[in-house]
């Protein structure tokens, strides 16, 4: 009797009456699966392609970039690479369309050289891509054009020149960033863009050396020189190989497949305690036929064998099911996030997440079902003769303990696989434990305190309601742990995209400026005052900005700091070209943490300066410390006098480098006005004089800026949506499955209720009470670990102000108790409309 071939027979024919029940679980974990298969596919392709498309998307073997143009020094060293060269300035400017008379923001790339050497810029007509630097001409972004109804032929003017539009552009070459969604690209040949006079002192210019090398040619070798790349790095310049493009793209998208495998793991754990909970439910309503088999001869590890064996079976045909819905909804995915790739993601088979489905989802869902599997080797023959047998009283069983840890450590290598980092996979375990055991905790604190405190005096129907929560074949724990997770995931996920969503949004509120007008000439200065209040516009700040380096710190050169391996300062606040500000109060937003601001130095006194606490953290500088500064060739000893903390939220201008008055006067410098406009129609016309008067000058739309950053945000909290729906599908699955098994509990009661007479509507009401208690405490301990996950999410990792929205809280709250309850009244229905005797016969074989 102990043969493979004896069990599986006699796990086929028990099933044949159960299989209904047996199938109630399949669909969470085939949900689960889906996820995992659809996502591991789609990030598998992702790679793939990264790997294929580094070169194109580069558009070069390698590239030299920076905010200025090299030195002789540095172009000496560059002149030694092979090959062909191209360079590209990049820049924002303003517009004037004189076809409508309009203005627009745009991003100016000026191109000298057959750049891209890899892949080629997509413009119609396509021939224009080859031939715009020969002539005063310009591709324009196909939007663009479409906006102000331009055609080809048209022209636009970039600060004081005029090109002929020669093509559309039809997208932004090599572009991996969301940079060219504020600002519409305009191609031009780079010997034009003197004519437009738009670089002028403290214009922020791009500058990029694109290089092609000969075959044969190891440009990683070149690269990897030690001294050679210190040279570049010290004057803030970047190197960028096709490996390096490789990696940066793998890094750009990290985050991504980060949150969309975590969305699946979330989806197949909810899938297996799914597993778990059905299990459970159903192995109770088996513990009669159970302790028959007991009695005609068969040992309690043979009885474990029949059940795992029927269990297993299911789970393998879920998880293939899950697989095969997997590999088709990841054709769909590269569509849904369409709009946050760079280029198209091919859609093909995955094989190895395939594997990975199969292998995951057979060990998480036998593990899972183990859990409630093991206790059938302890169901006693006497369980035919008697209600219940404490089995429980006997020693405790070590298999419980072993599978238990067991899926732990399975849990936790596939977070460290999945993350390749072992701090973050214990860290999200540790997350999963205790989210578990508070729900765990909460249902075993409610049976006790029901159980003790038990409303004796109350009505009938209350009092049978609440005895449902501990009598014995309560389903309180398995529902609290099952529907509270689900919820949290789904509070968690409305909590955070409300955050990001409100963070934005109140960047436009009030009296916050809308628009930021940039380089502005000194002798500029009062005619763009003038025309700003003719327009009835106010003058929030009108702020002087002087470029600067870093030579020294703290007695010593930059140089002798870079060539010390002990040096504490981040290379990133050494070497970048500093603007900052100088006036005699702190602005609202800056609040003085350390040391006194003085906001004015008499000719000949020390010069103090006040510096951002991230700054100043980043330079390993405090009160006192001594700070020389190259003026454009004129050294500056400064001294830091205080520290301050600022406000980024502000959509004002900030200087992490603040100089008092009476220093900066006379240094070249620039200036930028922040203004509020009513409406767009006074931003149009001003921003049409602006343009037409001072054509270097740039005007920046804080508005269209802060609406396209919540198109993207909406895009973006799309997909989110797209994705966790997986997990919230799986949650409402699990839900409604283990409602729809666990009436197999109260059947009995149910109809011995109604033999003794009791109502139809006191039935449902008993039910009602249980389900809407069994509810209301899921959810709520549910929202309540959403609650501080997102807050500890919030504070550490976005740094966002929790300041959270609570009626879609309330909402996730009234669906989950709601949906709760629905079910569990929709279970008492078969109860209810048929005679007790019928109900008996069908659902206990009487």
């Amino acid at each position: 009797m102990g043969n493979f071939g004896y069990t599986l027979k006699t796990a086929y024919r028990d099933s044949r009456r159960n299989r209904p029940k047996l199938l109630m679980f399949v669909s969470s974990i085939i949900l689960g699966i889906t996820a995992l298969v659809a996502i591991n596919s789609f990030n598998y392709n992702l790679v793939k392609d990264i790997d294929e498309q580094s070169k194109t998307l580069l558009g070069a073997d390698f590239v030299i970039n920076g905010n200025k143009p090299l030195d002789p020094t540095l172009q000496n060293i560059a002149d030694s690479i092979p090959g062909e060269k191209a360079t590209e300035l990049e820049l924002f400017s303003m517009s004037f369309i004189p076809k409508t008379e309009e203005t627009q923001f745009v991003r100016i790339k000026a191109i000298d050289g057959a750049f891209p050497f890899y892949g080629e810029i997509n413009s119609q007509p396509k021939l224009a891509s080859q031939e715009y630097q020969r002539s005063p001409s310009a591709l324009v972004d196909d939007g663009l054009m479409l906006e102000h109804d331009l055609d080809i032929g048209d022209s636009i003017k970039l600060g004081e020149f005029k090109f002929v539009i020669a093509a559309r552009l039809m997208n932004t070459f090599g572009n991996v960033s969301l940079g060219s969604s504020f600002a519409p690209s305009i191609y031009i040949g780079q010997e034009y863009l003197e004519e437009t006079e738009l670089i002028q002192p403290g214009s922020m210019v791009d500058y990029s050396y694109y290089y092609k090398v000969p075959a044969g040619f190891d440009m990683e070798e070149w690269e990897d020189n030690p001294e050679r790349r210190k040279k570049f790095r010290d004057e803030s310049f970047r190197l960028t190989t096709i490996e390096d493009q490789r990696e940066n793209l793998d890094e750009a998208f990290s985050n991504l497949n980060s949150f969309l495998n975590l969305i699946a793991l979330v989806s197949l754990i909810l899938g297996c305690i799914g597993v778990a909970s059905s299990v459970f439910i159903y192995i109770k309503s088996k513990i009669p036929s159970i302790a028959i088999l007991r009695c005609i001869g068969m040992k309690g590890r043979q009885a474990f064998q029949v059940f795992f064996t029927q269990i297993f079976i299911i789970g393998f045909l879920a998880v293939i099911a899950g697989i095969t819905l997997g590999s088709l909804i990841q054709l769909v995915l590269p569509e849904i996030l369409a709009d946050i790739l760079p280029y198209e993601v091919s859609l093909s088979i995955s094989w190895k997440a395939i594997a990975e489905g199969l292998v995951i989802g057979l060990v998480m869902t036998s593990l899972f079902a183990m859990v409630p599997l093991l206790s059938i080797r302890r169901i006693s023959p006497l369980r035919t003769l008697r209600a219940s047998i404490n089995e429980e009283s006997a020693a405790r069983d070590i298999w419980v303990y072993i599978v238990n840890s067991a899926i732990l450590v399975f849990l936790f290598l596939f977070l460290w696989n999945l993350t390749k980092d072992v701090m973050a996979a214990l860290v999200f375990t540790i997350g999963l434990i205790i989210s578990f055991l508070m729900l765990y905790g909460v249902s075993s604190l409610i049976m006790v305190v029901i159980r003790r405190y038990f409303p004796k005096s109350w009505n009938f129907v209350f009092r049978q309601g609440l005895s449902n929560l501990f009598r014995p074949n309560n389903q309180t724990r398995t529902l609290i742990v099952s529907i509270g997770l689900g919820t949290s995931i789904l509070t968690l996920l409305f909590i955070i995209q409300g955050l990001l969503l409100s963070n934005v949004a109140s960047m436009d509120a009030g009296n916050q400026p809308n628009m930021i007008l940039y380089g502005i000439e000194t002798d500029q200065k009062e005619g763009l005052q003038r025309i700003t209040e003719e327009n009835g516009m106010p003058l929030i700040q009108q702020v002087p900005i002087v470029t600067m380096r870093l030579a020294g710190w703290k007695g010593r050169t930059k140089a002798d700091w870079m060539a010390d391996t002990t040096r504490t300062a981040s290379r990133w606040a050494i070497n970048r070209e500093a603007r900052v500000s100088y006036r005699d109060t702190l602005a609202s937003d800056e609040d003085l943490i350390k040391g006194e601001w003085k906001g004015y130095i008499n000719p000949g006194d020390s010069i103090f300066i006040s510096l951002d606490e991230r700054y100043a953290n980043s330079m390993d500088v405090d009160l006192g410390d001594e700070m020389v500064w190259n003026v454009q060739g004129t050294m500056l000893t400064t001294y830091v006098s205080s520290i301050r903390k600022i406000e980024f939220r502000s959509m004002r201008t900030r200087f992490f480098i603040l100089f008092p008055s009476g220093v900066l006067e006379n240094a070249p410098q620039f200036h930028v006005l922040v203004t509020k406009s009513p409406d767009n129609e006074t931003m149009a016309e001003y921003r049409r004089e602006v343009v037409k008067t001072y054509p270097n000058i740039s005007v920046v739309d804080l508005g269209s800026i802060l609406a396209t950053l919540n198109d993207i945000l909406s895009k973006i909290s799309y997909i989110i949506k797209f994705m966790a729906g997986f997990s919230i599908l799986t949650g409402i699955i699990v839900l409604i499955s283990s409602l729809l098994l666990s009436k197999y509990q109260r059947i009995k009661e149910s109809v011995l209720l109604r033999t003794i007479g009791a109502s139809k509507l006191q039935i449902l009401k008993i039910n009602g009470t249980e389900y809407a208690i069994l509810g209301a405490l899921s959810a709520a301990t549910g929202i309540v670990i959403a609650l501080i996950g997102s807050y500890l999410l919030a504070r550490y990792q976005l740094e966002l102000e929790f300041d959270i929205i609570w009626w879609p809280i309330l909402s996730i709250f009234v669906f989950i108790v709601g949906l709760t309850v629905l079910i569990g009244l929709l279970n008492s229905k078969e109860i209810i409309q048929k005679s007790p005797l019928e109900v008996l016969r069908k659902e206990l074989g009487a």
